[in-house]
């Protein structure tokens, strides 16, 4: 019960807050009484599929994999972990290369991630090409892919 409490709050805060480093995050889940080592919140991190992404007011923040996508079946995220290869921004775009025959696949999950970054995208048998409005853009995408790919 502690353990999804704590789970909750973690997600809760990376929401509200930007959160880089795992002793904000101790220090923060602290704050809020629940009392937590570096090592719990390393266990924590990694459990909840935590990434970083590029933030506003800090250079990187915690992101979760959930974090503002539209709702992905736990089918189509093993669908996408199994078909891609390789996600490589290129200036505001991003190439995600896939299995043989399975870019359409990588693009409907992408599509269904409903990115606001990604002003639209292209797939091919074994490629799928987003467009992002900066640069920037692109890199939190290529991050939160990743995050997804890595599980």
């Amino acid at each position: 019960m502690l353990r999804n409490a704590r789970h909750g709050k973690i997600l809760e805060l990376i929401a509200e807050k930007e959160i880089a480093t795992q002793e904000e995050l101790c220090d923060e889940l602290n704050a809020c009484h629940f009392s937590v080592t570096q090592a719990t919140v390393s266990r924590d991190v990694k459990e909840l599929h935590l990434f970083k992404v590029a933030g506003v007011q800090k250079r990187f923040r915690y992101a979760s994999i959930t974090e503002e996508e539209g709702g992905i079946s736990e089918k189509m995220r093993s669908l996408f972990q199994a078909c891609v290869l390789e996600i490589r921004p290129v200036g505001n775009l991003i190439i995600i290369k896939t299995l043989n025959g399975n870019g359409a696949n990588a693009g409907v999950v992408v599509d269904r991630l409903n990115y606001k970054e990604v002003v639209g995208s292209i797939a091919g048998d074994d490629t799928v090409l987003l467009i992002c409005e900066t640069p920037e853009h692109a890199q939190s995408v290529r991050n939160r892919l990743h995050g997804i790919v890595r599980g």
